[in-house]
């Protein structure tokens, strides 16, 4: 005997099939899959160190100008300054290029 197969019998797997393979496919690729997570993780770490330089970098300058206020004069830093800024030198030096 030929068993027939209902048409519900061969829908509701395949039904189910598609909307398991959807969420499957939502889960990985979708607005909040896992590949947009490893690429969100990412972008924080590349923040998270872009931060810490600029930290680094406010600090020093914090520092050096507390060393140039008026409450504070560091002389071997203002003269590295003027040296560097406007170019000056002392007479007995040489300046080699």
């Amino acid at each position: 005997m030929l068993r027939t197969i209902s048409l519900t019998g061969a829908i509701l797997p395949g039904l189910l099939f598609v909307v398991g393979f959807y969420f499957t496919f939502t889960a990985v690729q979708g607005n909040n899959g896992l590949f947009q997570r490893i690429q969100v993780e990412a972008e924080r770490d590349r923040l998270t160190t872009e931060l810490e330089r600029l930290e680094s970098q406010t600090t020093r300058m914090e520092i050096l100008t507390l060393r140039l206020s008026d409450n504070y004069l560091d002389i071997d830093l203002l003269d590295e300054r003027v040296r560097n800024v406007l170019g000056y030198a002392r007479p007995d030096e040489l300046i080699l290029p």
